[in-house]
């Protein structure tokens, strides 16, 4: 490389100050340094930076399209920097949260925007699962911590907290159903209808037969579009339909719905979570992720 971090940033300090002198000031050099490291970097990129014919100096056409490009090799660097530094003091390499539908995704999308500027050497996976498939993940290792909705119970090695927010769950049906018809609709009218429901992996056969007609499917995704196709009725969280429905799904009105249920964070606690996950933890919930359990492995 025939440039140097140091000369790519006194180029970036001397367009942002504006003058060779307020550079050489902010970096804590002398001016005739700074002159001489852009002259160098000049001659090494082979265009000319800076327009120096005026009292102070102004990028050239050139020096424009390559600050840019300065900056965008600084900002890296600073990336390396800190992410060989989080991995040198312990940072997870990989951190994997499985994530129930019934997440909010506003909150959802600024957990990511934040774990990406907080920790760019981490790897973060992703996976989508509901109840007990969740808890299962979370057992197995598979995932580090879950957020889902909240249970009544949990196994002895699995820790929860909850979130300060609540989910909305309500009951709809596609806009050309015959329910969707109705102002509102009473549980009988419900059980002479096909219900679209949540059924997981782990309950698989376990899980006892309703005694009304019913379709099922692991997601709340693929519910929605069942729903969405006429094929019965269903619930859904709301910021689902509101994001990928509304056009399709209309709102059924009965006793007790929509219902605001409580969301939970589980972890396992025979396995601490790592630097990154403990963070998550702790600004999701406020509170803080403990360790293994005493003699567990």
């Amino acid at each position: 490389m025939r440039h140097s971090l140091e000369s790519l940033a006194a180029f970036a300090q001397v367009a942002s100050e504006g003058t060779f002198s307020a550079a050489a000031r902010k970096l804590g050099k002398s001016q005739s340094t700074i002159s001489e490291t852009i002259a160098n970097l000049e001659v090494d990129l082979n265009v000319t930076l800076f327009d120096r014919s005026q009292r102070q100096p102004a990028l050239t056409e050139a020096g424009r399209v390559l600050l840019g490009q300065a900056l965008q090799v600084l900002a890296a660097n600073d990336r390396l920097n800190r992410s060989a530094s989080q991995l040198a003091e312990g940072l997870e390499p990989r951190l994997t949260v499985v994530l129930s539908d019934t997440f909010q995704s506003e909150t959802f999308d600024t957990m990511l925007s934040q774990i990406d500027q907080r920790y760019p050497a981490l790897r973060f996976e992703c996976l989508i699962a509901e109840y007990e498939d969740v808890v299962a993940l979370v057992q197995q290792g598979r995932a580090h911590l879950g957020l889902m909705a909240a249970q009544d119970d949990y196994p002895p090695d699995v820790a929860h907290a909850t979130l300060a927010e609540l989910s909305e769950i309500v009951l709809c049906v596609g806009r050309g159903h015959p329910l969707a018809k109705l102002p509102s609709v009473t549980e009988d009218q419900l059980k002479s209808a096909r219900a679209l429901r949540l059924s997981t992996y782990e309950l698989g056969d376990k899980e006892a037969e309703p005694a009304y007609s019913t379709w099922s499917a692991p997601g709340y995704l693929m519910l929605l579009e069942m729903a969405s196709r006429g094929f019965g009725w269903t619930e859904l969280p709301r910021w689902m339909i509101q994001r990928f429905g509304q056009d399709q799904l209309a709102e059924l009105k009965a006793p007790g719905w929509p219902r605001h249920i409580r969301v939970d964070a589980v972890w396992s606690r025979r396995r601490a979570l790592g630097p990154a996950g403990a963070w998550l933890l702790q600004s999701l919930t406020g509170g803080q992720a403990p360790g293994p359990e005493p003699g567990s492995s």
